[in-house]
């Protein structure tokens, strides 16, 4: 009889989980060096350019903590999680078939005034990818937490997570840095941008169909065993509602009535978790904010930043003028510094486990944040395109410890919750506060052999894992803090939010700081302000229980 070995049953759950996130980071490099270009040359002002980049990072900061909550607390035939990512993928699916189609079909609906509605159709489909793509990577991170709960294990599937996603990275840079024009399928299919798109669709399918075969538990866990999923709800997961007696249609609207329903009654629970967020997590939240900021003023217009101003192209002028033809090299001398970046991620990802055991979180974090402030600095005064590109790739250490230690970080706080959850700057609690039935439930001992993410015997739903509050000693005035039963995947998306807001600022104000100026070099100019300010607040983070004691 042949005994299975369990590090390679290891492997092969850490390579299905994360394929899917590599096929997302291939969708979502492409998409950031060939999205402000389309809109550019859709005829689109720089500023109404990137607020367009900052719609997709707001519907995330709305519903994707929505979306996480209804996956802590979700049974069903196949999982908690990935119901909702194969809904979120048929989004980004839809996406790229519109952005590189979008002026055919613009013609087709509207042939008196196609441009503005090829501006209108490609806004649409970036917001959608936009969005869905990063909720799918919020919940594909919450599965590799629910998969691989203990600590050591924990901090090795974010390194491979970070791996994976830096190896799609590089991929979906390197795509649109070759010149596609001369393959006959690319003609055949109307241009580069729609060969690529089409590459990314088929490529984004294979990765998917793996999500197929992830070995994920079909529910919660209570006291240490599995709990038994209620015969309605396995009715709900193999027809359209658990009332077979109606017709097809009066089914569906009643299952839409219920998701509705279901969606609302989150909303009183998610605004008092956000709340009585701690103080550790706000913390980290406002650190990989200000990170993010820094990289992703860099990422998201670097390739406009070398196309105007390194190579003094004109993105809107004629396709077979010299303006335009300086504009994509540049592009296309961008997609490739960015490419070298993520070749850099993917080098540091197979020495951040090594290197977060041996030197500490702290010293890792606060020193992608140097580099950072270094790299945007230089880049900010140099007109070398190759200064600039080696800037830019070295970079990816900044990107890979992103990837990998605020979620460790993360997990670690939730390991031993009545530790950093109660220990950080408690807040006084009025005597209405010990009223509100959402806030008395009794709060369960930590054990750190416990199997289950949290280190409490019992499943992370949200449902379950509402605020609390534990009255501390040490002063002649009762005060308290929440001490969370909160569900892992609603922190990370809210630690995720962190990533959308980041968007958010860049895309609305860039633009038009941009146009004030008349120069694109505002852009590294804001990315090293950014970063500055990122340095100042990972030096506030609480990296291990010695922090606290500070």
């Amino acid at each position: 009889m042949q005994v299975e070995n369990p590090l390679q049953g290891l492997v092969w759950k850490l390579l299905l989980v994360n394929t899917l996130s590599c096929g997302l980071e291939v969708c979502i490099a492409a998409g950031t060096v060939y999205v402000p270009p389309l809109l550019l040359q859709a005829g689109m002002e720089e500023r109404y350019m990137t607020m367009v980049l900052a719609v997709g990072p707001v519907l995330g900061l709305i519903f994707i903590p929505i979306i996480g909550s209804a996956s802590d607390s979700h049974h069903g035939h196949f999982g908690r999680r990935r119901p909702f990512i194969w809904m979120l993928s048929l989004g980004v699916l839809l996406g790229l078939q519109i952005l590189p189609q979008a002026w055919r079909l613009a013609v087709l609906m509207s042939p008196q005034h196609p441009y503005w509605l090829q501006a209108a159709l490609q806004s649409v489909a970036v917001c959608l990818t936009d969005f869905c793509g990063q909720a799918c990577f919020t919940l594909l991170l919450a599965l590799l937490s629910d998969l691989f709960p203990r600590e050591e294990e924990n901090r090795r599937a974010f390194s491979v997570n970070s791996l994976m996603t830096s190896l799609g990275g590089c991929l979906g840079f390197l795509l649109p840095a070759v010149d596609w024009r001369q393959v006959p399928i690319a003609t055949y299919l109307g241009g580069q941008e729609a060969f690529i798109y089409a590459l990314l669709t088929l490529l984004f399918l294979s990765c998917l169909l793996t999500t197929a075969f992830i070995p994920e538990e079909t529910g919660a866990t209570k006291g240490g065993r599995k709990s038994v999923v209620p015969r309605s709800l396995r009715s709900w997961s193999s027809r359209y509602c658990p009332h077979s007696f109606l017709p097809r249609r009066q089914c569906l609207h009643v299952a839409l009535g219920q998701c509705a329903s279901a969606c609302m009654s989150l909303l009183p629970r998610m605004y008092a978790a956000c709340v009585h967020v701690p103080a550790v997590i706000w913390r980290l939240f406002v650190a990989k904010m200000c990170t993010w900021m820094a990289l992703m003023s860099v990422m998201l217009f670097f390739t406009d930043f070398m196309g105007e101003g390194l190579y003094q192209g004109v993105p809107s002028a004629d396709p077979a003028s010299q303006k335009r033809k300086h504009y994509d090299e540049g592009v296309r001398m961008a997609s490739l510094g960015l490419f070298l970046q993520c070749v850099v991620s993917v080098l540091c990802s197979l020495l951040m486990d090594r290197w977060v055991a041996l030197l500490g979180a702290k010293v890792v974090y606060i020193s992608s944040v140097t580099l950072l402030v270094f790299t945007t600095t230089v880049m900010s005064v140099s007109d070398s395109v190759m200064i600039v590109t080696f800037m830019v790739a070295v970079t990816g250490y900044t990107l890979c410890v992103l990837q990998v230690v605020p979620y460790t970080l993360l997990c670690l706080y939730h390991s031993n919750k009545q530790v950093y959850f109660t220990s950080s700057n408690p807040r006084p609690c009025s005597l209405s506060d010990s009223n509100d039935p959402t806030l008395t439930k009794p709060i369960l001992p930590c054990d750190p052999t416990s199997p289950y993410v949290n280190g409490h015997t019992g499943g992370v739903t949200l449902s379950e894992e509402l605020p609390n509050i534990s009255q501390f000693a040490g002063g002649d005035e009762a005060t308290c803090t929440p001490v969370s039963q909160r569900g892992l995947c609603f922190d990370i998306a809210i630690l995720d939010s962190a990533y959308m807001l980041s968007q958010v600022l860049p895309a609305i104000c860039l633009g038009s700081v941009v146009q004030l100026v008349n120069s694109v070099r505002a852009y590294m100019a804001s990315a090293c302000c950014f970063s500055l300010l990122a340095f100042l607040c990972s030096t506030r983070v609480i990296y291990s229980i010695t922090d606290l004691q500070h």
